[in-house]
Parts: structure tokens; C-alpha cells; sequence
């Protein structure tokens, strides 16, 4: 049996990335800064290298236009140890094609549910996506996903060449000792806390609706604030936040609800656990697969988790939270990736 190759360069192909701000951009870009502080040479083929057009029904989202072949030639410029593809977008389906017509391995991820996804924004089935998503990770000699519900969804759709790749928390800057913001002084508790995307498929409106008494809190941006301001004036909407600013807003919160049903992971609530929050969520892939009865609570009835998570200690959640390291999801990213003769991507 021929020995593993090494790998000591890396070429990730990602449709999202900066100035795009969400779970899957802060996941790679906080992967690729472990890389290059262990010494790997990591490259991101991003749409901002490329001209590109608005995602419609999401402008913010840009999707590349690249030429044909532009993506397989700077791949072959970099001769990288291995190849990892993190979208399913423009980039991941030049990359993809590339990388068959080259016959080298490759690696993939399954970040976002988008079937769902794409389901919630064209009104379609969800059925109706799930051959793209066979097809297009099939090839893959491994698909890396975070949760073991996530696994068993996707082994139930026939792939099966899965690989466990984590998430992580920034202890240094998500703890309990964070700052609340000035603008939770005056709110009336408890303060209810929603960190995201406020887009349709972060279903919001379910917490925004939920009745249980004390204020909601909105922290992010997207193509929903507007018409959610002003459908739900009595919510606080504090826009975009990052760092300790950030982490502040989770510290200084009583509660952290995530509504989506449509995440495969949800890394803000891990943030909000090492924060020392607890969390309420419904039970569905993510949640189910990091909130256990110490650190909050999960039910098709968001009211009824989020009166069961006010009884979660706050010390609990905080321990918890740290145990997300993003080394150790790191780790397992490397051990995921194949390897190959850089020399099969020459033209």
C-alpha cells in the first residue's frame, strides 16, 4: 500500500468569503489562520478575485464570473499538496471540474443545509436539490461535515465517504467577562439574543413572533432587517458586531435563541456558550447535536425553551463552550485532506 503523501500546501475554493460575514466565511478564514500559523502555505480562490454579479433574492452574496479554465489555471500555477472545495457555487463547480479532468483528489464540506436553503428562497421542494448535492459531492474523496446528524442525513442520501471536521470558539475573545453593550442598560429583562444572518432562511420571525416576556435582541445584518424592523418595532436591532463587541452582546444576554432549522452546525451558539449563555433552539441538525440539558434547552415550542434555558447555569454553559477548540477542529481538517502529484495538474 502506497504511504500518504505529505501535505505542506493547501489551495482552498470558497464562494464565500470577505466581505461576506457568516459561519461558513468565519470558519475558513479562521482555519486558514491556524494553518499559517502552523507553517502551512494556504491559498483562498475567492469571488473577490473575480468580477462578479449579486446572488439574487441576496445581493450581498456576490457569485463569481470567472473565464473558463481561470480557476484550473491558477490552481495549476499553485501546485498545492491538496485541493479542498468548501461551496457548491461557481468557484466549487470550476474547481470540481477541473480537478476530474486532472484525476486528483479533492475534498469537499457540507456547510449549509441547501436544499433547505435553496427550498426556503425559490418555494420548490426541498427534494428537488438533493441530486445536485449527490452529484456534485460524489466525486469527492472525502466531504467533510461537523455533526453526526449531518452525517446520517447525508449517508441517507447515498454518500457516504465522510469526514468529522468541527468548529471551534476564540476563548481569548468569546468569555463570560465581556462587556455588555451600553444598549442593554435601559432593556427590560430577560434579554433575548438572536446573532446571525437576517435573511429569510434563518427563519427569524419564529423568535421574533415567540411571545415570552422580556425584550428581543437582533445583532447582525442582511436583506430582512428592514422589512423585520419594521413589522417588529418592540425588537432591538443593533446591526453588525464583531470581537468583543461581539462577545459582549452574548455575555450581557439571558438567553440565546437560534431558530434556524436550515444550519448544519451553528457556530454562534457555541460562541454564545463560551460567553456563558444558555441556549434555546429547536430540535433539529445542529442544535441537537451540541445543546444537552446543562446548557440549554430544545423544543418545536420556542417559549418552552427558552423558560427551560433560563434555568441552565451559566458556569455550565461557559465550561462547555471552551471545549470547542478551534486547533483541535483544525486538526481535523489536515487529517480529512488528500494529497496527491502535484505534477497531474501541469497543463
Amino acid at each position: 500500500m502506497k504511504a500518504a503523501l505529505p501535505v505542506h500546501s493547501i489551495a482552498i475554493v470558497s464562494d464565500a468569503w470577505f466581505p461576506q460575514m457568516n459561519g461558513v466565511v468565519r470558519t475558513l478564514s479562521t482555519t486558514v489562520e491556524v494553518l499559517c500559523r502552523r507553517g502551512y502555505d494556504v491559498t483562498v480562490i475567492s469571488p473577490d478575485q473575480f468580477r462578479s454579479m449579486p446572488c439574487p433574492t441576496y445581493p450581498e452574496i456576490r457569485l463569481a464570473l470567472s473565464w473558463p479554465g481561470s480557476v484550473g489555471r491558477q490552481l495549476a500555477r499553485l501546485a498545492p499538496d491538496a485541493i479542498h472545495i468548501a461551496t457548491e457555487g461557481p468557484l466549487g463547480l470550476a474547481a470540481r471540474k477541473y480537478c476530474l479532468r486532472k484525476k486528483v483528489p479533492f475534498t469537499t464540506a457540507y456547510h449549509t443545509q441547501f436544499p433547505d436553503y435553496v427550498a426556503r428562497r425559490t418555494g420548490l421542494p426541498a427534494t428537488t436539490f438533493w441530486p445536485y448535492i449527490r452529484w456534485f459531492h460524489g466525486p469527492a474523496s472525502a466531504v467533510m461535515v461537523a455533526t453526526e446528524s449531518i452525517r446520517k442525513e447525508l449517508r441517507g442520501q447515498g454518500l457516504d465517504h465522510l469526514h468529522h471536521w468541527s468548529r471551534g470558539v476564540d476563548l481569548d475573545c468569546f468569555a463570560p467577562d465581556a462587556l455588555p453593550p451600553p444598549e442593554y442598560a435601559a432593556l427590560e429583562g430577560p434579554i433575548l439574543l438572536y446573532v446571525g444572518r437576517i435573511a429569510v432562511e434563518k427563519n427569524i420571525e419564529a423568535f421574533l413572533e415567540c411571545s415570552y416576556p422580556g425584550t428581543k435582541v437582533v445583532v447582525g445584518d442582511g436583506p430582512a432587517r428592514a422589512a423585520l424592523e419594521a413589522k417588529y418595532p418592540a425588537a432591538r436591532f443593533l446591526g453588525r458586531k464583531s470581537g468583543r463587541e461581539l462577545a459582549g452582546c452574548y455575555a450581557g444576554a439571558d438567553v440565546f435563541v437560534f431558530p434556524s432549522r436550515t444550519d448544519t452546525f451553528g457556530l454562534v451558539m457555541i460562541e454564545a456558550l463560551a460567553c456563558g449563555t444558555p441556549v434555546a433552539a429547536y430540535p433539529v441538525a445542529g442544535p441537537i447535536d451540541i445543546v444537552t440539558d446543562k446548557v440549554g434547552a430544545l423544543s418545536e415550542n420556542l417559549d418552552r425553551a427558552i423558560a427551560a434555558a433560563l434555568f441552565s447555569t451559566r458556569a455550565d454553559c461557559a465550561t462547555y463552550g471552551a471545549e470547542f477548540s478551534w486547533e483541535a477542529a483544525t486538526a481535523q481538517f489536515l487529517s480529512g485532506l488528500r494529497a496527491f502529484e502535484a505534477e497531474r495538474l501541469a497543463e
